[in-house]
């Protein structure tokens, strides 16, 4: 979850169902702008809601993806390269949609007959890719897999709150919570609540995820996966819902940012997304396809990840930060296609608070305009004048690569000595998971999405062992803020705490916000029907994808 958390709201204690308790639509759209942003920070494209739809099926469409996922088991499934593709192969109880507000998935339903109760009534005939139905057995099943600790599931923080999940009828189960938590039932949305089917999955063992099938319910199954190369996804005919316009989808893994440029151009790849930054002006004018950009509840941050060095020291932190260039990294890292910030969250998560809420959210920000004089002081305050930082880069595109080298450019104007340490694109995402893999590492650049529609999503990492709390802060005041937050199922009190939140994450510079990033999906002549939000990272969209013509 990269690069990917989110806050909570507690409406009266009254009985709901999900699809009710959340944001609608219209709420998003209307908050998106949140406080007022000025010409100079104002993001010079145009959100696209979605691509038009398609015109008839197709044979098979090409995809690129800029990493070979490492498994596609779906408790490890975290980050873009995995989520891209088991959106479309695994499905959860509910769903997000392209509009970023969650709908009914696996479950026809979700209520919640009181704080510590969810019900979730299943769909009925829905089957498997191995054809045998879904049952709650299954579900059960599929939710503890993720709470077992011998699994280390990268998902375990969603079900931290969670008592039991039990089968209450051949179509039914119900979770119950030790303590009230908001944020669960939107994680149903997400790979967290993916289903897949018991005696599938006991079956491939060890095995399960890195090959074989993966015995999900969405509306194309696991293929050929060759390694290194390739991940084929064929239509599942027997799919409950509405039958994809595809019969087969082509994953091609294309490390280099300028081969997938050129796979795009030349018609190699009918589409991808996450384009490379360098690569959009190319895009535009080649005249091979579309290049859209929409909402994607990113932010693009300097990650934080030791406490034992220089970055120990808030003065430095501060001094850092005040040294970036942002609008540059804006410029070049990004295209022009971003938005400098001093939030780590995006507007577009706050959208169901209150206005007075939003206002508080984003009163108290890390400043952005660059001030060395000040951050030269603060580092000879601290002491720490030639002091070194190691910084991770990589080639996976230029939002990491030039981010690392405007941290360098920062460190060095304040007598910082920052060196970049080179990560391969596959292995940029053991970041994430690997302690070993971040030993030496003081910072690396990561863009966050939210997995939900809400801002707790990215500022509860900074409660005491959360799983990306990397740099192992710990506060006991802070913890107890998102506590009550997690509980508070009312959109006003719950977004009063997160704003509060925000402030202590700015204060303290926990990461270093750089610029809010909207998604991007490239498209060829040839296709059309793939969402241009980040939802495609839990919705099927490639069973959109269909004939331009």
């Amino acid at each position: 979850m990269t690069p990917t958390a989110s806050a909570r709201r507690r409406p009266p204690r009254r009985r709901l169902a999900l699809t009710t308790a959340l944001l609608s639509a219209a709420a998003l759209a209307a908050a998106c702008a949140g406080p007022p942003r000025t010409d100079a920070d104002r993001a010079p494209v145009r959100l696209s809601a979605d691509t038009p739809p398609a015109r008839g099926e197709l044979d098979s469409f090409s995809w690129a993806s800029y990493a070979e996922p490492p498994t596609l088991d779906y408790l490890q499934a975290f980050d873009y390269p995995q989520n891209t593709v088991l959106a479309n192969v695994c499905e959860s109880l509910m769903r997000w949609t392209p509009q970023l507000t969650p709908a009914p998935g696996l479950a026809e339903r979700a209520t919640n007959p009181d704080p510590l109760t969810w019900v979730y009534d299943l769909r009925s005939g829905v089957h498997f890719h191995d054809g045998s139905v879904m049952t709650a057995d299954d579900v059960v099943y599929s939710l503890g897999r993720q709470m077992n600790p011998d699994n280390a599931a990268a998902w375990a923080q969603a079900f931290q709150n969670v008592e039991s999940v039990d089968r209450t009828g051949p179509l039914q189960v119900t979770v119950r919570l030790k303590r009230p938590d908001s944020q669960f039932p939107q994680y149903m949305a997400t790979a967290a609540g993916t289903v897949a089917a018991k005696a599938g999955v006991q079956a491939e063992g060890r095995d399960y995820g890195t090959g074989g099938g993966l015995h999900c319910t969405g509306p194309f199954a696991l293929g050929d996966w060759a390694k290194g190369q390739s991940i084929e996804l064929r239509r599942f005919d027997d799919y409950w819902g509405a039958k994809a316009k595809a019969k087969k989808v082509v994953f091609r893994f294309l490390t280099d940012p300028s081969a997938r440029t050129n796979a795009l151009l030349t018609g190699d790849v009918d589409g991808g997304y996450l384009i490379p930054t360098e690569s959009y002006d190319r895009l535009r004018a080649g005249g091979a396809g579309t290049l859209y950009f929409g909402e994607g509840l990113s932010t693009v941050n300097l990650n934080v990840t030791s406490m034992d060095g220089p970055l120990g020291d808030l003065r430095v932190r501060r001094a850092l930060s005040l040294a970036l260039d942002r609008s540059g990294f804006v410029r070049t890292g990004l295209a022009g296609a971003g938005t400098v910030t001093g939030s780590l969250t995006t507007r577009a998560a706050w959208a169901g608070a209150p206005e007075d809420v939003r206002t508080a959210a984003f009163a108290h920000l890390t400043p952005t305009t660059q001030d060395l004089d000040r951050a030269k002081a603060l580092v000879k305050e601290a002491g720490a004048e030639g002091a070194t930082l190691t910084v991770a880069t990589s080639t996976i595109g230029q939002d990491v690569s030039l981010l690392a080298t405007a941290v360098q450019a920062a460190g060095a104007r304040i007598g910082l000595d920052v060196r970049l340490r080179t990560i391969a694109p596959n292995a940029f995402t053991a970041l994430f998971t690997d302690p070993q893999a971040r030993v030496g590492l003081d910072a690396f650049p990561e863009t966050y999405y939210d997995s939900i529609t809400d801002p707790l999503d990215l500022l509860a990492n900074f409660r005491t062992g959360a799983y990306q709390n990397f740099a192992g802060f710990s506060d006991r005041g802070y913890d107890d803020l998102v506590d009550r937050a997690t509980a508070a199922y009312d959109p006003a009190e719950r977004g009063a705490l997160t704003a509060e939140l925000q402030r202590t994450a700015s204060e303290k510079l926990l990461w270093i916000p750089v610029a809010e990033w909207p998604t991007t999906v490239f498209l060829n002549k040839r296709v059309t029907g793939a969402p241009t939000t980040i939802a495609y990272l839990y919705y099927p969209w490639a069973a959109d994808v269909g004939a331009a013509q």
